[in-house]
């Protein structure tokens, strides 16, 4: 089987080819949600932790999603020509509705429920006075209900993401919350 980037290695990639503080920011609360669904299920929490991380490594260099070259085309590339495990590429070719390709795996199915919405989550936080600490579902769905809040998060990708994943959608929220909570001050979300 191919290697997958260590933890590290991935984080050097990060910081490589992105240089938004925000974009950042966001790969690491997918990181912290994936690494958090992978101990849940007794997955490789390695392995989900390094495709949350990586999974929008060229969008900031690439972010035309209907070029050939563009996100996230280019990233899957590079994670083929380095030899990166396949449910990786598969999880970060999947996390893009527009790629068509199917989220088979566990792993590709848990990214795609927690990217949109690690960021919204973050998005409610950043506006509370109190940060992510005691942020509630019943907040959360009451900003997915405005549409004019953080309104480039899909909102039926988000509910999509927690059917796929199997997971009741109140608890999705308090997990990924939760998930996110505990890395709050490295996300910037404590108050």
């Amino acid at each position: 089987m191919a290697a997958a980037p260590t933890r590290d290695e991935a984080w050097e990639l990060v910081c490589e080819w992105i240089d938004s503080d925000s974009l950042r920011k966001h790969l690491l609360g997918v990181e912290a949600a994936m690494r958090a669904y992978a101990e849940r299920w007794g997955e490789d929490e390695e392995l989900y932790a390094v495709t949350g991380l990586l999974h929008d490594l060229d969008y900031e260099r690439h972010p035309d999603m209907d070029l050939p070259t563009g996100h996230p085309r280019t990233a899957l590339a590079l994670f083929r020509e380095r030899g990166y495990p396949d449910e990786l590429i598969d999880a970060v070719a999947g996390h893009a509705d527009f790629m068509d390709v199917p989220r088979e795996t566990r792993m590709a199915k848990t990214l795609y429920a927690v990217d949109e919405l690690s960021g919204f989550i973050a998005a409610c936080a950043l506006v509370r006075p109190t940060g992510i600490e005691g942020l509630t579902p019943k907040s959360v769905k009451k900003k997915l209900k405005q549409p004019s809040f953080a309104a480039g998060v899909n909102r039926e990708d988000v509910r999509r993401g927690a059917e796929e994943l199997g997971v009741e959608f109140d608890e999705h929220l308090t997990f990924v919350i939760a998930a996110m909570e505990d890395r709050a001050d490295q996300l910037g979300l404590a108050g």
